[in-house]
């Protein structure tokens, strides 16, 4: 057997990201006989009805006639003053929580996910997420040193199974004494699931007891908003951010922002994580821990998508624009997801809790072989553990309306 070099955890198998993996074939396959003829249903980006990615005309604009030095100069360890303020509006609109807020820069959400993990889980400790759940969760857990815990996310009537968050938040508070859980909400990535606010009330009341049974113990939610500007109806989809606030001293509230899908800035890597702190003490340190661990891994992030972030938000007019812009495709995307809906209940295709966002999930056995018999088809979308994942970001309201079909036929093909 040949020697190997890297340290035995850094041991990784080789090959693609299944996601982009899929998403590559798809692109071949148009390449061969033609978008028109191909369902491409894999990556969370918005495309328009002709499979082009969607790039902000507001975003862009702004973007297009920043002097050079903000292309070429460092933005700051933390991100510049500018960012800093403005990507809090960004982040929490006109419902930000009575609280101590401070915000660092991060490539893209995936950054703010690896800072709360690397900075408010231990080593060797459980992250608690839901079994259906963004597969770079684990990865970023075992990058760094942590291991990740789930619980069923859906209870039998299809609501968040608070029964079993609970009993695995217990049980990992217990052992541990400190527990850091990722709530991907709204639009959860990859059901298109949203936390009711009485669902939000009752994690809030939970967390408030157990938290004043033992002053001791830490208990710290990462809220991964990265899809919650594709979500509700105005800001309704923030409501629950001021239901998170007035909890002990020992809870702390984080939040997981990303301009990459907001902004459709996918490969601009903008992004934040934010604190809602009930201390100034408390805010600090997570300041301070947030902004070394960027000088320990990417230094500091896009300069040129901080300031067009900063610019658009401080202006009332760039801000107009863009929210309009926003607010047309978040009504496409909701457009594509009821014909989807729809059809998924005639084809009698039995779908996960959707409520918003990119993404809709289809529970199946043989995931891996549905999806490829799907491609059969030249029908491409992702297989999970559980189920199959459906991007209604990425395809036209036309081919919404007729993948339930095709996907129940796939699925009756390989499972009976």
């Amino acid at each position: 057997m040949q020697n190997k070099m890297v340290i035995k955890s850094a041991v990784r198998e080789a090959g693609n990201d299944p996601i982009f993996k899929v998403s590559g074939m798809a692109k071949k396959r148009i390449a061969e006989i033609g978008k028109e003829n191909v369902i491409n249903a894999t990556l969370g980006a918005l495309m328009d009805d002709d499979g082009n990615l969607v790039a902000f005309d507001s975003v862009y604009s702004v973007f297009d006639n920043l002097d050079r030095t903000e292309y070429a100069s460092y933005a700051g360890i933390a991100g510049t003053p500018d960012f800093l303020e403005n990507v809090v509006y960004a982040c929490f609109k006109h419902q930000k929580p009575d609280a101590h807020i401070r915000a660092v820069a991060t490539p893209g959400g995936t950054g703010a996910v690896r800072h709360a993990i690397r900075n408010y889980a231990d080593t060797d400790d459980y992250v608690l997420i839901p079994d259906w759940h963004w597969a770079p969760y684990e990865t970023i857990a075992n990058e760094n040193g942590r291991k990740v815990k789930a619980f069923p996310l859906f209870s039998d009537d299809g609501g968040f199974n608070l029964e079993g968050y609970f009993g695995a938040f217990d049980n990992l508070l217990d052992e541990q004494k400190r527990v850091l859980s990722i709530i991907n909400s709204p639009a959860h990535n990859p059901t298109g699931y949203s936390l009711s606010d009485g669902e939000w009330e009752a994690i809030k009341a939970h967390y408030i007891e157990k938290a004043n049974e033992n002053p001791d113990y830490r208990i710290i939610l990462l809220c991964d908003i990265a899809y919650i500007d594709f979500a509700g109806h105005g800001e309704s989809a923030r409501d629950f951010m001021n239901i998170l606030t007035g909890m002990p001293e020992n809870v702390l509230v984080l939040y997981a922002f990303s301009a990459s899908k907001g902004y459709t800035m996918y490969g601009l890597r903008n992004g934040a994580i934010l604190c809602a702190a009930p201390t100034e003490a408390i805010a600090d340190e997570f300041a301070a821990s947030c902004a070394y661990s960027n000088r320990g891994t990417w230094s500091n992030g896009t300069h040129a998508a901080m300031t067009t972030l900063s610019q658009i938000i401080a202006d009332d007019t760039l801000r107009a624009a863009f929210e309009a812009e926003q607010e047309k495709y978040r009504d496409i995307l909701q457009a594509r997801a009821k014909a989807f809906l729809d059809a998924a209940k005639t084809a009698d295709l039995e779908i996960c809790p959707y409520v918003d966002g990119f993404f809709i999930s289809i529970p199946c056995e043989n995931t891996e072989a549905v999806r490829d018999e799907l491609i059969t088809k030249d029908f491409f979308i992702v297989a999970l553990k559980h189920g199959l994942r459906f991007a209604p970001c990425a395809v036209s309201e036309a081919q919404c309306r007729i993948a339930p079909e095709m996907i129940k036929a796939a699925i009756e093909k390989v499972n009976g």
